[in-house]
Order: structure tokens, then sequence, then C-alpha cells
């Protein structure tokens, strides 16, 4: 848990953010866990994804944006993100987070941004997701999320099973037919808001999981962990949920040997391909769910 929190702490440092990005070999590393700074980076990866017949779904990385004329940058980045998904033939959706659209300036700007990308999804075919950020943006988001869910069938959300709002919430966003990502959570959260023992966490995420199976709509239950996609398959079986009712969800560059073989086992895989100049908040995070990722990366800096 120390080696956790340290990381979420040292993934707001841009110090050693600085310090690290002066090696080549901590930049190529990166590209494990990140498709690159620029679209046609993303779009590279998810056709490679594709041909191995996993789905995905596009995140342009970036949040608490603080103006106006950035989260206007934002949008457009999005609608090129959709129109990239239409020409290149991809199977993707897009994910985004409300800061990246003005949740930290105004929610009536947050709400207009993400209205005008929802639709042009619609236009196009396409689902938007609405990412989940730390506990402080919880609130806001779901309401957000209710307001768009109202005009649109193509948007869902995420929630996270270390918070202990969680089970409201699902009961919630299932009662008005919201299709759900179910993850674990990836940010420092205090005991007062979080479960800290990780096995309480697991504990939630189990019963949430097995809420989103019995509920009849498609959601997606994202996690690398074994015993926690064990469960699922259990609960889907014992439950009559076929393998198409669902679907893993997984993060670029993590547990590639686990995606592979779920498609094989006939499971629908979705991986999360995260792009852009923003990376360093992400990967940090991304090390501290699983530190052991952290011996991958300096094993790879010394070979530099």
């Amino acid at each position: 848990m120390l080696t956790r929190n340290l990381l979420l702490r040292l993934s707001e440092s841009q110090s050693l953010k600085n310090f690290l990005t002066r090696f080549k070999s901590f930049n190529n590393v990166t590209r494990r866990f990140v498709a690159g700074e620029e679209i046609a980076d993303a779009v590279e990866a998810i056709r490679a994804l594709n041909k191995k017949g996993a789905g995905a779904s596009f995140d342009h990385l970036g949040e608490s944006i603080k103006s106006e004329a950035e989260t206007r940058v934002e949008v457009g980045e999005y609608l090129r993100l959709l129109e990239s998904i239409r020409d290149c033939e991809l199977d993707s959706n897009v994910s985004v987070k409300l800061t990246q659209l003005g949740l930290d300036i105004d929610g009536e700007l947050c709400l207009e941004n993400a209205r005008t990308i929802i639709e042009a999804a619609g236009r196009l075919g396409n689902f938007v997701r609405i990412d989940m950020e730390d506990s402080t943006k919880t609130g806001a988001t779901i309401r957000i999320f209710e307001r768009l869910r109202t005009d649109f069938d193509n948007v869902g959300i995420v929630i996270q099973s270390y918070l202990y709002r969680s089970e409201k919430d699902i009961d919630h966003l299932i009662e008005i037919g919201a299709r759900v990502r179910l993850c674990k959570g990836a940010y420092n959260e205090p005991a007062s808001v979080a479960f800290p023992r990780k096995a309480d966490v697991d504990g939630n995420y189990v019963r949430l999981m097995e809420k989103l199976l019995e509920s009849g709509k498609y959601h997606g239950i994202a996690t690398h962990d074994e015993a926690m996609i064990a469960a699922t398959k259990s609960h889907a079986r014992a439950r009559g949920v076929s393998a198409d009712k669902f679907e893993f969800q997984m993060l670029f560059g993590i547990r590639r040997d686990l995606q592979e073989r779920l498609i094989k086992e006939g499971y629908r895989v979705r991986v999360y391909v995260p792009y852009g100049r923003f990376w360093y908040p992400y990967f940090m995070r991304r090390l501290a769910e699983r530190p052991a990722n952290v011996g991958f990366v300096l094993r790879n800096m010394l070979k530099g």
C-alpha cells in the first residue's frame, strides 16, 4: 500500500516528470502503456488490437483543464477522433474525462461540450464513455451523466469499486438503464470515502459486478485481476449470461497475454488506448495499480 500511495503522489510531481523524461529509455518504455502523442499513433495501435480480435476505446489524455478555450480544443480533438474511427473503419469508441470539457470551470460549459461530442458520436453510430476521476468529482460526474442520459442512448459511465458510495450509485444507474464500466479505481483516496483494504475493494467489486451482469444491460467489466475475471465468468455461467452480453475491458500494454486468452475463450475484450502529450499522470497511476510494473520500467531504463 505504501508503494501504491507513493506512486500516486509522484504522479503529481512535475519535477520528477522533467527528470525522468531526460532519459530516452524512460520515454521508450512509456510506449508500452501509452500509444503515443498523436491520433495517428493511437490509430495504429488500435488497428493492431482489432486484428487480434479486440475492440478499443480511444482516450485523449488530459484532465483538470482550466480555460474555456482549452476545452474547445479538446472537443475538436474528440470530433477528429470520431471521424478517424469512421474513416479507418476501426472497432473503437471513445472515453473522455469531464474535467477535459470544463467541469472545473462551469458545469453548463462542460455539459455543452459533452453534448457536442455525444451528438457527433451518435451521427457516426458510435458510443462515448464518461470516465470517472477522483472522489471529489464523482457526484458532479454522475449528475452531468444523468442529464446527458435523458437525451442520449450512446453514452455510458464508469464506477469505481473502492468508493463506499458505489453500490448505491450502481443501483441508481441500473434503475435508469445506464451502461457502466466497472473498475477498482486508481486515485489516492482517503479512508473516509474509500475502502483502504484491497480485500474490501475486491469484495465490493464482485458485488457490483454481479448486480451489473443481472441487470440485462451491456456493461464493461474492467480488470486485470484474474480472481475478479474468474468470479465474473462463474457468475455469468450461473445466471445464464452469455459471453456476448458483456465485455471485459483492459488497459493498453497491460496483461496482453490475458487479453488474448479471453478472446480465444470467446469473450469480448475492449482495450483502453490512451494517447496525448499529458501522459505522465496516467502512466504513474498505472504503475500504482500494479507496482510490479515498476521493476519492468527500471529494468528497461537500465538497458538504455
